[in-house]
């Protein structure tokens, strides 16, 4: 198992870079020129504006731009300068990660109880009760996002002010104590958190309904009703265990697309997190800080992956990753 994590991990080096290259390719056939859409129309005098561009590098050839990035993450592990944020890109992504993975944590508790809660309820009713779930569920994940972000902040935040509409700290948070800007924090992140969560947890619930009801037809489960348990000691003891090996690598994918996907729930509600930072430095064509908010999110995809072989074989003792002819790991 260990060979097989030295690979997986080998591999995800060449992975990153080229997504990295296809990332600056399409920067770079996008309109503009990242000078104007940086500097936009102040008024600079030429001889200012030249220094400018070369200090930050746009009167080089994009093949050069790029290389020299390159050479700067490979040799030296910097990941280059941004100009929207006026700091090194490393920088800018360490205090925009903290919030992301906080807002990412909260939405996958409620991923994974409202998706095995309804998957689980689902299951264990009648047919006409399965298929009202099943069709909420349906309904609720093809709703998009932004929808789901501007219906929550107009119903709990506006109608029903019990949520704050955006940003991460009430005014004045900073002079408070450290409970009282922990719970202000959670207050905030509690909205966003839930649509990020929930529109993901339709998703699973119906992957466990799948599972429960594919186990519910097996021997196993026949011979321990057979032996006179209840229907909900089979569900809990014998049949969630088998319906949770999908789950489970379900959830490893889920922790990259939770934290690299909420770009449109971030916006919406205005979290400073890895999200708003990416869309950002879109918009201003900040191409250091876009490729290492690649580089990031292909780590995280990679690294969930890994999680999810390594629990589906920890969850499941009949599955060995790697195994070969001989039998050797």
């Amino acid at each position: 198992m260990g060979r097989y994590a030295l690979r997986r991990l080998a591999v995800a080096v060449p992975l990153a870079l080229a997504a990295a290259t296809l990332v600056f390719a399409l920067l770079e056939t996008a309109p503009g020129s990242p000078a104007d859409l940086w500097l936009g129309d102040r008024p600079l005098p030429p001889e200012v504006r030249a220094r400018l561009e070369h200090a930050y590098g746009f009167d080089r050839p994009a093949p050069e731009r790029y290389l020299r990035w390159l050479e700067a993450v490979c040799l030296h592990g910097e990941l280059g300068w941004s100009s929207l944020r006026s700091m090194p890109v490393s920088r800018a992504i360490g205090i925009a990660l903290p919030p992301t993975l906080l807002l990412g944590g909260a939405a996958l508790l409620i991923h994974l109880a409202l998706g095995l809660a309804l998957g689980m309820w689902s299951a264990s009713r009648r047919r006409r009760g399965r298929e009202a779930v099943s069709l909420a569920a349906v309904v609720l994940y093809a709703l998009p996002t932004f929808w789901l972000g501007l219906m929550a902040i107009l119903l709990l935040a506006v109608a029903v002010p019990l949520f704050p509409p955006s940003s991460m700290a009430s005014v004045g948070a900073e002079d408070w104590g450290t409970l009282r800007r922990a719970a202000d924090v959670a207050w905030h992140a509690a909205l966003p958190a839930i649509v990020l969560g929930a529109g993901s947890a339709a998703g699973l619930a119906r992957f466990v309904r799948s599972g429960v009801l594919e186990s519910m037809g097996q021997e196993f489960v026949r011979a321990a009703r057979a032996r006179g348990l209840a229907r909900r000691q089979v569900l809990r003891a014998h049949v969630l265990r088998t319906a949770l090996l999908p789950v489970v690598t379900l959830l490893g994918l889920s922790v990259p697309v939770l934290v690299s996907g909420s770009l449109v729930v971030e916006v919406v509600f205005a979290w400073p997190g890895m999200g708003r930072l990416t869309y950002d430095a879109i918009r201003a064509h900040d191409v250091p800080l876009v490729l290492g908010a690649t580089l990031l999110a292909t780590a995280l995809v990679v690294v969930g992956n890994l999680a999810a072989d390594l629990a589906t074989a920890a969850v499941d003792p009949r599955v060995r990753l790697g195994r070969g002819a001989g039998g050797r790991t």
